[in-house]
């Protein structure tokens, strides 16, 4: 468009000069042909020179229609390509000879094609996921969910926590180093965890979960929590998303820490997010029951704290039922409390269904744990549900450049990459 622009201007220019009889004369030169001494030598020159110029716009003016028939046809191209990469996904970071990968694809493939007796329908093409040691590591040092909770309770500087859930706290930070957890660990942290956060709205929980994200992993170098996704998992869930799969977050975290953990992270709506459920109130209802309260035009939702129900287990598949209403055609999780959602999922007696169990395995990328990995592979094959071995099917985890180190077990300022570099 500017040599167009160019070549019009010069157009311009000429024909006005031609119209005013102000050419270039050439001092002692009047007889060179095209010379403006005469009348006639400027008329022919004049248009000797329109000639030229209308001859560049032709040219030009070819030129711009090709440049935007290139630019159409790369931008079709694009989107052609682009379709086509939406359409059919791709599983990337996976081994190449992956046994699990290859499952999933046979099986993705089979439930797709409109000519298979194994065709799923749309809307009944349902995954479900574990998020903690599934999707992202639950070891630096331990869930995500723990150690957002032990630095409100013991290290945030705005947060005065109750002497008792200072207490469990300590002793929950201290079973991570030891290994000998506080007894009956789980309820009592999802009792305090509803505490500690009560009187927040949801959008505040959310932007605290952001900022603990940007927390050292502790056991790794160059990673932070927010980045502790593992690849291979997160392809996957892109990949079924891409063949119209409804892909659900089922986890024992609570739900909206669960929301904030994976926004902008995974092709996941906010509705599509199962976990551990708090009471949400008005900010003025105080103890005003909810039938017997009206939310005014002042009011905002906050966390009221008290536990609903805690998402492992059998209240995994409890809450599928309630919130999905159909039963899954894959499952992944990882441990113990995902056996019954697992379960669930291939007893589909509708359409055929798989459900995989990631190992932790790995003991050079990550800190794995090969008891637990033997153990869990031993009830895969007792129930029929299939292994994702961390060791074996991922090319990468977290990325080539991060590596494990060991345990801090302290509290983690903000990551600082330059620092971290210069320590390496």
């Amino acid at each position: 468009m500017r040599r167009l622009f160019h070549v019009l201007t010069a157009l311009l220019l000429v024909l006005a000069m031609t119209a005013c009889g102000s050419v270039t004369r050439f001092p002692g030169n009047n007889n060179v042909p095209g010379a403006a001494g005469t009348d006639e030598s400027s008329e022919a020159a004049a248009s000797a020179e329109s000639k030229k110029t209308e001859e560049a716009v032709e040219e030009n003016g070819e030129e711009e229609e090709e440049d935007e028939e290139d630019e159409e046809e790369t931008e079709d191209g694009d989107e052609e390509d682009n379709g086509k990469a939406e359409l059919t996904g791709e599983l990337e970071y996976w081994s190449r000879d992956s046994e699990a990968k290859k499952k999933i694809e046979d099986f993705v493939n089979d439930v797709t094609d409109k000519d298979s007796g194994n065709y799923v329908p749309v809307e009944d093409r349902i995954a479900v996921f574990d998020l903690d040691g599934t999707i992202i590591g639950e070891l630096y040092p331990s869930y995500f969910e723990y150690m957002m909770f032990i630095h409100r309770a013991l290290y945030d500087e705005d947060y005065t926590a109750p002497s008792d859930m200072k207490k469990f706290a300590e002793a929950l930070e201290k079973g991570i180093e030891t290994g000998d957890m506080p007894k009956d660990n789980e309820r009592l942290h999802a009792k305090y965890a509803g505490q500690a956060y009560a009187g927040m709205t949801i959008d505040e929980l959310k932007e605290y979960t952001h900022e603990f994200m940007k927390t050292r992993a502790d056991g790794f170098k160059r990673l932070t929590r927010g980045e502790a996704f593992y690849k291979p998992m997160v392809s996957l869930v892109n990949y079924l998303t891409a063949n119209d799969f409804q892909c659900y977050i089922v986890s024992g975290s609570d739900r909206t820490v669960v929301r904030g953990i994976i926004k902008d992270k995974l092709p996941i709506p906010e509705n599509r997010v199962i976990g551990m459920s708090y009471t949400m109130v008005a900010t003025d209802q105080g103890y005003t029951d909810g039938l017997d309260y009206v939310y005014s035009d002042s009011d905002d939702v906050i966390l009221g704290g008290d536990l609903i129900i805690k998402t492992i287990k059998m209240n995994k598949v409890s809450e599928i039922a309630l919130e999905i209403g159909k039963t899954p055609i894959l499952s992944f999780g990882n441990s113990s409390g995902d056996v019954s959602m697992a379960q669930y999922v291939i007893n589909n007696d509708e359409y055929d269904s798989m459900a995989f169990m990631v190992l932790c395995d790995d003991l050079d990328r990550e800190h794995g744990n090969k008891e637990k990995a033997e153990s869990m592979k031993e009830t895969c094959l007792e129930r029929g549900f299939e292994t994702i071995s961390m060791r074996d099917d991922f090319e990468t985890i977290y990325g080539g450049e991060v590596t494990i180190e060991p345990y801090t077990y302290k509290e983690v300022e903000d990551y600082d990459e330059e620092e971290e570099e210069d320590a390496a």
